[in-house]
């Protein structure tokens, strides 16, 4: 056991090591887009892999996926969704489900969304946040920033809604989505259930409507389209706690200066998808507590960034030696 774990502490030393020489670069892909699109699922993790998604897999043939890229130490909606959107740790923002579902969140936050960040640079941004779980647009999306909130707790409801937005005619430069229904399937069957690999199959549909309503509607040329999950699920159902199958998650990405057939260097986390946002919309990252990186082998011509280990340090250490624990459990 004292030889496997001296072993996994060399690797996670020697990852992070790479990690930090990765060169922090400015170049053609910065602001290449007009557009980004986040599609959440919820529950998902890992296994969209697994499951039967031909609208996944024709969105993302060209583009970046990794499978392993790993949520928050507290793998909960709150956390998570927390961290996409803010670019910050949970360990800091203490955005967990209670907290998003009791407490509004207003512009002069400490912890930003993007869409607060792309509102004080661009007052005439148009901005949507389309949720089925009602606590994202309560708790973690600002209630004073003019961001278009709409709460749909039905996810075929709200894949219509969404499909109405554009119809009309509607461009935003930021466009965030969340489906739950794949994470009630995991609570209830577990993460080998057929029942939760039929939804993921239902909720690919959804996804593939969307994004044939962006191309009809010409917004997809300047666009980077994400998809990512929050958290996984046990093979009983629920999730919390740090198992590869609750803590490895899916984060893909498509647009037109993302690396074909790239895959995010190890050290990729969802909340990645703060950093990838700002970038490809052309916004500086916030320079306080803001923790998320551009992973290698998603942009064409850049290296990858450096994960700023000093901004949260306890985020970084605890982060480690979870997933090294992680890593045992899954060996013995």
């Amino acid at each position: 056991m004292k030889k496997v774990l001296s072993v996994i502490l060399v690797a996670v030393l020697l990852l992070s090591v790479a990690a930090i020489g990765f060169a922090e670069e400015k170049d053609s892909t910065f602001g290449a887009y007009k557009r980004v699109f986040i599609i959440g699922i919820d529950g998902a993790g890992r296994f969209i892999k697994d499951a039967d998604t031909p609208n996944f897999d024709r969105i993302f043939k060209d583009g970046a996926v990794d499978y392993t890229a790993r949520a928050e130490v507290k793998t909960d909606s709150g956390p998570n969704w927390g961290a996409i959107l803010t670019g910050v740790s949970y360990f800091k923002t203490k955005l967990d489900n209670g907290v998003v579902g009791d407490v509004e969140r207003g512009a002069d936050t400490d912890y930003p969304t993007v869409f607060n960040y792309i509102r004080r640079a661009n007052p005439d941004a148009v901005l949507a946040s389309y949720c089925n779980w009602s606590s994202i647009n309560h708790g973690i999306v600002e209630n004073d920033i003019g961001v278009e909130k709409v709460n749909i707790g039905d996810d075929a409801k709200l894949t219509d809604a969404i499909c109405e937005y554009f119809d009309a005619g509607n461009d935003p430069e930021l466009f965030f989505v969340q489906f739950d229904s794949v994470d009630h399937e995991g609570h209830s069957v577990g993460s080998k259930g057929e029942a939760f690999f039929n939804q993921m199959n239902v909720v690919d549909g959804y996804l593939g409507r969307v994004y044939d309503t962006l191309e009809e509607n010409g917004l997809l040329d300047d666009a980077l389209f994400i998809v990512t999950a929050d958290h996984g699920h046990t093979t009983i159902g629920g999730h919390g706690g740090i198992t590869m199958r609750e803590t490895n998650v899916t984060v893909a990405a498509a647009g037109k200066t993302v690396v074909k057939g790239g895959k995010f260097d190890s050290d990729t986390r969802n909340r990645d998808v703060a950093a990838m946002t700002l970038y490809a919309l052309g916004y500086e990252k916030p320079e306080e507590d803001f923790t998320a990186r551009i992973p290698a082998n998603l942009f064409e011509e850049v290296e990858g960034e450096a994960r700023p280990v000093s901004k949260d340090f306890a985020d970084y250490i605890i982060s480690a030696l979870a997933w090294v624990v992680t890593l045992i459990t899954s060996i013995v």
